[in-house]
């Protein structure tokens, strides 16, 4: 019998995550990708001022690596769960751009229905490393 429990394993799931996230993030503040997500943005979401593409994908970035941090910490463990899996359902338009333009977006430009359930898989991951 295996000695490996659900609370290893989801803790297991839950440094995969976090390292994931974190390094999404981190790839935020690399120049030609921020340039690439700055352009994925859906050009009904531009606007300008403080939510311009060039902020939105900092703040992004900056919401990426808290919630994979939070995964890591206990007391904040399901919060960030939380908010990771809107944050997921919140960037899914600028996905669904890019899918349109493969041309333009390269590797980024993911096809909608492989993205979605990508999303909708990780989402569920979330999901079970945080219950």
């Amino acid at each position: 019998m295996s000695s490996v429990t659900f609370p290893d394993l989801q803790f297991a799931l839950r440094i995969v995550l976090a390292v994931v996230f974190i390094g999404a993030g981190i790839t935020h503040f690399v120049p030609p990708v921020a340039r690439t997500m700055r352009a994925m943005i859906p050009p009904r979401l531009r606007t300008t001022g403080l939510l311009r593409p060039a902020n939105l994908v900092i703040l992004t970035g900056v919401f990426e690596i808290a919630g994979g941090l939070g995964l890591l910490y206990p007391p904040t463990i399901v919060a960030a769960g939380a908010c990771l899996i809107v944050f997921l359902a919140a960037v899914f338009p600028a996905n669904a751009f890019a899918s349109r333009y493969p041309d333009r977006f390269g590797v980024a430009a993911l096809p909608l229905v492989p993205r979605l359930i990508g999303q909708l898989v990780l989402m569920g991951l979330i999901a079970t490393a945080i219950i």
